[in-house]
């Protein structure tokens, strides 16, 4: 059978309903799963009467329907959902947040095997209440996972991270050997799991330029970064490294490799998006339930005027179901 995917809305001020609204009827979508839309229903009502999508829309029962209507996870009960396009309030994190709460428990229950986040505003969900420092953060509380690790998936490379949204001037203070430890056991866990390669290699980045070149640029890769590589080795991870990060993808040797672990966000995600922008998909890596999402954000520049892009979408969704079958198989 094919798996139900869940599909939040995001931010309703955002591109958030239109791209989910978009890959759940797309031939592609509909080929492999059944697209299950979570938000107010009147929000995607909203949205496919302004696009003039020819679909039919209805509230989720406990038959998925059948033909051309798309299933809708109604979250909208009590909710004024009034559109305000391109800018962050308070009731767009409030409709964001539930829908988001929403998926994770249609995941929990076993009524959906993964989830995709459309963007959400951090700061409209800060208004709304919600005070985490991303969705990610979030849904693993909900989803009572004891662990996470970002990781960004396309198909030139995987890039996981140690740290991820903090500022710069707390990143050498995240960055421990425990940490990393942490990290390098769900990257080695998830390429194993979730991507069935047996004997998956990790690169490892340093932090400081020329990886700190023997402690002369600094000590995080002498004092942290190599003691968790060796504490990894000893446990029958295959990491290398500590590598300078500029020399190591300018060589490409990121193709050498079954993931790459970033000391911190931009180290990480830059080079990715250089080569796959707009196609790679964020995971979250070592969750009890399946999540991924496009790796862009809101775009209110561009929101309500149905020119928001829908193939980082299209390839979280195909990510979910193909993790959601590598798990079950």
């Amino acid at each position: 059978m094919k798996p139900v995917i869940a599909i939040t809305m995001g931010d309703m001020n955002g591109i958030g309903p239109e791209i989910a609204l978009k890959t759940a009827i797309h031939r592609s979508v509909q080929a492999l799963c059944k697209p299950m839309l979570v938000g107010p229903l009147n929000v995607f009502e909203h949205v496919r009467s302004e696009l003039r999508l020819k679909v039919q829309l209805q509230k989720a029962a406990a038959l998925l329907p059948k033909g051309p209507a798309v299933s809708v996870q109604d979250v909208g009960d009590g909710i004024w959902a009034d559109v305000e396009y391109g800018k962050p309030t308070k009731v767009s994190g409030k409709t964001a947040g539930t829908a988001i709460e929403a998926a994770v428990n249609l995941c929990l229950t076993g009524k959906a095997q993964a989830m995709v986040t459309a963007p959400a505003s951090k700061e409209a969900l800060h208004l709304a209440g919600y005070n985490f420092p991303g969705q990610t953060e979030m849904i693993t509380l909900l989803s009572r996972s004891s662990r996470v690790a970002m990781m960004l998936v396309s198909d030139k490379m995987r890039v996981g991270l140690v740290t991820i949204h903090i500022p710069v001037r707390d990143i050498s203070d995240r960055v421990t050997t425990d940490k990393i430890l942490e990290k390098l056991e769900i990257l080695d866990g998830s390429l194993r799991l979730d991507f069935l390669i047996r004997k998956p290699r990790i690169a490892v980045l340093g932090l400081n330029p020329h990886a700190g070149e023997n402690g002369i640029i600094g000590g995080e890769e002498r004092d942290a970064i190599l003691p968790a590589i060796e504490r990894g080795q000893k446990s029958g991870i295959r990491a290398e490294g500590p590598f300078p990060a500029d020399g190591f993808f300018g060589d490409k040797r990121h193709r050498d490799y079954d993931a790459v672990l970033a000391m911190y966000h931009d180290q990480g995600l830059v080079p990715l998006k250089l080569s796959s922008f707009g196609k790679a998909v964020n995971f979250s890596a070592g969750l009890a339930i399946i999540r991924t999402s496009p790796d862009h954000g809101t775009a209110y520049d561009i929101a309500g005027k149905g020119k928001a892009r829908i193939e980082s979408m299209l390839e979280a969704v195909k990510l979910a179901v193909a993790i959601s079958r590598n798990r079950h198989d």
